[in-house]
C-alpha cells in the first residue's frame, strides 16, 4: 500500500480544492493527507512514498510558501520517493492576450519550477507536472478540474 502526501499553497482556494481532489483519489491506493506548506515539517517526508506538491501561478511562478517549503527540504532527502507536482492557472487561450501568451511562454507556470526543485531534492518524477485551470484569478476552478485533478492523481498510483 502506498503512503502519499500532497503538500499545497493556496491563495483563494482554488488550490487547496485541487489538493483535496488528488489526495481523495490516492486514499483509493493507500494512505493519503494533504497540508498546506506552513503545517508539515520537511523532516516527516521520509514517511512518505509519494509526495505531490502545488501550488497557484501567480506572477508566472509558485507562491513564496511552497517556494519556502521547498527550500527547506535537506539535499537528498527525497532519494527513493516518487514526486509530481501541480498548480492552479488561468487559461491562457480564454484569456485570449498576446502579452499573456508571451509572457507565459518566457516565464512558464508553478508547477515545472517545483518539480525541479522536488528532483534536485533526490525525487524521481512520477510524471509530467500538471494544470489545473481557474475561470479568473480568484477562482472558481474551471468546470470539471476537480474530476481531471482525481483522475491524474489516479495516474500516479497507476504508475507504481
Amino acid at each position: 500500500m502506498m503512503k502519499s502526501l500532497v503538500i499545497y499553497e493556496s491563495a483563494f482556494g482554488n488550490t487547496e480544492a485541487i489538493a483535496f481532489a488528488i489526495r481523495d483519489a490516492l486514499l483509493q491506493y493507500g494512505e493519503a493527507t494533504a497540508y498546506k506548506t506552513g503545517e508539515f515539517n520537511p523532516a516527516h517526508l521520509s514517511a512518505y512514498d509519494l509526495i505531490v506538491a502545488g501550488s497557484p501561478t501567480q506572477k508566472f511562478n509558485m507562491l513564496s510558501g511552497m517556494r519556502t517549503f521547498l527550500d527547506a527540504i535537506p539535499p537528498g532527502a527525497l532519494a527513493g520517493r516518487q514526486v509530481a507536482a501541480f498548480d492552479t492557472r488561468i487559461d491562457i487561450h480564454k484569456v485570449n492576450n498576446r502579452f499573456l501568451t508571451f509572457m507565459v511562454k518566457l516565464f512558464g507556470y508553478a508547477a515545472a519550477p517545483i518539480a525541479r526543485k522536488l528532483k534536485k531534492k533526490g525525487g524521481k518524477l512520477r510524471q509530467d507536472p500538471a494544470g489545473f485551470f481557474v475561470d479568473d484569478t480568484r477562482g472558481p476552478l474551471t468546470e470539471g478540474e476537480l474530476i481531471r485533478a482525481g483522475k491524474w492523481a489516479a495516474g500516479l498510483a497507476d504508475k507504481g
